[in-house]
């Protein structure tokens, strides 16, 4: 009952999650688009009213006329609608998430010894510090440099080298699952904070001034439109860490951390583009770039590339010696692989944290049993895409199984999964 209501909580924090970032990267996106497709105004009337720029569209059978002022309106009104909650609800759905599946069980999701040897309860502890000292670090750069005549390019080359200093620790310290989710994380971190800290008390600041009759002051505008430009190249990064643990090809790699670096760069490439694009320029060497980084990391990590003798994955050093099952030595000279062999492999590897108290685990993960002949039988398909295919279970092969033992499976499950 207990894996059964972690479930329903692991479905219904992703799902709020998921509708929370769709409406935060929505109206963001919006916006940047709304910023570069506006035009001058011609019309004498909204010149006089202060507006710099105005744009007419078409969506749902109506007409929609927006105007963005050089500063603010001579007069506010009453009411003005703020963009906040989005990215508070995400940023507190996705912290609720993380907790949930790796900070309770950090010494599962967090750890991989053969990466970094720490307890569970300091890797939850490096993790939350994580995002916090990134987040410092980073707004001491924009808070130091960002209003300096010239500082915005040296801003832009300090965050893109703490980016880079960041993935490579996060991957040197976290298994490669979790280096990439807290990777993300770190860059969500900051996206949000910029809305709390700098984004929204900016634009309060002049709308009290406003209020009373002061001109507000332009920094604040300019503060503001620094952070919001950093949140749209991040966007793209942290959507594919966010979605990087569905594919093991990518965090278990050797290197992981130049993986994570490469489809980082081709994402804030991309998002380069459709900004120029929004402006009406077409730069197409955007997009070459990035799909040619792509490709490179594709065929870097393809099967064939990895089969040719290289180095070690960080989580499974070439020189440590890893035990071999009975049933995985005999393999290859057996002419089938039966069940018994199979459950062999399973009780050695995989009962820790698929058994009905699992040693490794609160609850079985993901509810699934592999305690018995028939639990394996049923879960075959399973086993065999998990362990073999996506090879990413064990979590980050805590318990060493082998390339003999995963080669095994595949070949028990090839031939049908025989239950003899």
């Amino acid at each position: 009952m207990e894996a059964y209501i972690f479930d329903w909580l692991n479905l219904l924090l992703r799902w709020l999650h998921v509708i929370t970032a769709i409406a935060w990267i929505g109206s963001s996106f919006y916006f940047v688009w709304l910023d570069n497709s506006l035009v001058a105004p011609s019309d004498p009337e909204l010149i006089d009213k202060g507006v710099g720029g105005e744009l007419w569209a078409v969506h749902g059978g109506g007409f929609y006329n927006p105007q963005k002022y050089l500063l603010a309106p001579k007069a506010l009104p009453q009411h003005l609608h703020w963009f906040y909650w989005e990215a508070y609800s995400t940023w507190l759905s996705g912290f609720a998430l993380f907790s949930l599946l790796y900070l309770f069980n950090a010494n599962v999701f967090l750890v991989d010894r053969n990466v970094f040897d720490m307890s569970g309860s300091m890797a939850g502890g490096v993790a939350v510090a994580f995002l916090v000292f990134n987040w410092l670090l980073y707004d001491t750069i924009c808070s130091t440099l960002g209003d300096r005549a010239g500082g915005e390019r040296k801003v832009n080359l300090l965050v893109a080298l703490q980016v880079v200093v960041s993935v490579w620790a996060a991957c040197h310290l976290f298994s490669g699952r979790a280096a990439f989710l807290i990777s993300g994380a770190s860059l969500a971190t900051i996206m949000s904070a910029n809305v709390l800290a700098w984004i929204i008390p900016g634009q309060r600041k002049m709308v009290a001034s406003m209020r009373a009759g002061q001109a507000p002051d332009p920094i604040h505008g300019k503060r503001g439109k620094q952070r919001s430009v950093h949140n749209t190249y991040f966007t793209l990064p942290v959507l594919f860490a966010m979605l990087s643990n569905h594919y093991s090809m990518t965090y278990s790699a050797p290197h992981n951390w130049l993986v994570l670096l490469a489809i980082m760069a081709a994402g804030a490439l991309v998002r380069q583009f459709f900004v120029l694009r929004h402006k009406g320029v077409n730069n197409w060497w955007y997009p070459g770039v990035a799909v040619t980084l792509l490709l490179a990391v594709a065929i870097g990590l393809s099967p064939m590339m990895r089969s040719k003798p290289a180095l070690a994955p960080a989580s499974t050093p070439a020189a440590a010696p890893v035990a071999t099952t009975p049933a995985a030595a005999d393999a290859p000279a057996a002419a089938g692989v039966s069940l018994a062999q199979v459950q062999q492999v399973i009780q050695s590897r995989c009962i820790q944290c698929h058994a009905e108290k699992p040693s490794l685990m609160p609850t079985p993960g993901k509810g699934i049993l592999l305690d018995s002949a028939a639990h394996i039988a049923q879960h075959a398909q399973q086993i065999y895409q998990q362990a073999v295919v996506a090879r990413a279970m064990p979590l980050g092969n805590m318990t060493n199984i082998t390339d003999d033992e995963r080669a095994l499976i595949g070949k028990w499950f090839e031939a049908g999964a025989p239950t003899e």
